[in-house]
């Protein structure tokens, strides 16, 4: 008797390797155990040009319509891709970005541990969440190209008509110019959802930027986070022992090498997608991170951290076999599941994605894992490598 659902996940597919891996998992770890019901977006390049990536925007409105998702990896197109691709009518903006920019919230990544992978950083004892702000940055930026000397300006013309002007310096001969933004709103779902978050999991809070150079606009990020602080959450975080700590981002980093571990640290938006990476490997591998988007609003978008796995893809259209690491793939259908079962009051769903996490970590600890994890283990653990179906197998023998 397979596992009934209510209501459907959105289910989000992607490009290469992670698309090949979707459709494995699907069938071999979901599929059999629980009557999958979800809607189906292709974010696949292909569709994304085919549309002129309008089935993004409609994947962003049906997880906000549904409530849950779950996405594949996906390319964010650039010019060596415009090569690759003759087909595409241009670069397309990440698709993460417009997910991220139309539920907004914050993305939190946490490492997937296992006791016979030992983090690079021989201090760190606990994993440590990232806490990516999930709006805005250069992820929302407009960039202009001259190849001319001349001025520019940034201008804002208020709704009152007052008009701001800052004179950007003087450029002498061909340059590149940007300009991104945030909101005060963001910014602020931003801090609430970190602290909350700290406090749910008792965890210590960090948060850093660089408000000594960008005095402005990292400056408002920590000032909404310490009015947040001080005026909602500092006394429920004493009351639990734990800590609020702020420094600068260069600082943060040499901190963090020397922890323990354990911690939360809330980033911007560019720092924390480059952190949150920095952290997976040194904990092992970056195909061993989960990633959650929640909303202000209470919905949930699932995916695994890295990217598509371009060098495995080309092998796998040779017809070789590669043993690419579905892990991360796996908790992300397992995480959209359990919220699923939550919030539609199914303990049988829960239960059923406790249990595949449980059963892809020992099959782990069997000794059973894909290449990547092989040389990863401690010295006297006997590991042995297995393409990506086998190892998916095996996962579900344990199932």
């Amino acid at each position: 008797m397979k596992i009934e659902m209510t209501t459907p996940l959105v289910e989000i597919d992607g490009d290469e390797m992670t698309r090949v891996l979707w459709t494995m998992i699907k069938d071999t770890l979901i599929t059999p155990f629980v009557e999958l019901k979800t809607e189906y977006y292709d974010l696949g390049l292909e569709h994304r040009n085919e549309t002129d990536d309008q089935v993004t925007v409609d994947a962003a409105m049906a997880t906000k319509r549904l409530g849950v998702a779950v996405k594949c990896a996906t390319i964010t197109p650039n010019a060596h891709d415009m090569e690759r691709f003759p087909w595409l009518k241009k670069m397309y903006k990440s698709p993460n970005a417009t997910l991220r920019s139309a539920l907004d919230g914050t993305v939190f990544r946490a490492p997937i541990t296992v006791p016979c992978i030992k983090p690079y950083v021989t201090t760190w004892e606990e994993p440590i969440t990232i806490a990516r702000h999930a709006y805005g940055d250069i992820y929302a930026a407009v960039e202009l190209h001259t190849e001319e000397a001349g001025t520019a300006q940034l201008v804002f013309t208020g709704e009152s008509g007052a008009v701001q002007t800052i004179d950007l310096p003087k450029l002498d001969g061909p340059a590149v110019l940007a300009g991104y933004h945030n909101k005060d709103a963001s910014i602020r779902s931003f801090a609430r959802a970190c602290f909350a978050y700290a406090i749910s999991t008792k965890q210590d809070l960090w948060f850093s930027t660089k408000d000594t150079i960008a005095k402005v606009y990292d400056g408002r990020f920590k000032a909404i986070f310490a009015e947040e602080y001080e005026t909602t959450y500092k006394a429920q975080l004493d009351a639990l022992g734990l800590t609020y700590f702020y420094t600068l981002i260069d600082d943060a980093v040499a901190r963090i090498i020397r922890s323990r571990g354990g911690m939360i640290w809330a980033l911007k938006n560019y720092d924390g997608d480059v952190m949150s990476d920095m952290i997976s490997t040194a904990f092992g591998s970056l195909a061993m991170m989960t990633s959650v988007l929640v909303s202000p609003d209470g919905n949930f978008e699932y995916e695994a951290a890295h990217g598509t796995v371009t060098r495995h893809y080309e092998r796998y259209l040779k017809g070789e076999t590669t043993s690419t690491n579905p892990i991360a793939t796996i908790f992300a259908w397992s995480g959209a599941l359990r919220k699923r079962g939550e919030l539609d009051a199914l303990p049988e769903l829960v239960d059923f994605a406790d249990r595949l996490e449980k059963a892809t970590l020992d099959t782990v600890m069997s000794g059973v894992m894909t290449g990547d994890l092989v040389s990863l283990v401690s010295a006297e653990f006997a590991a042995k490598s297995v393409n990506s179906q086998e190892f998916l197998d095996a996962i579900a023998s344990r199932m």
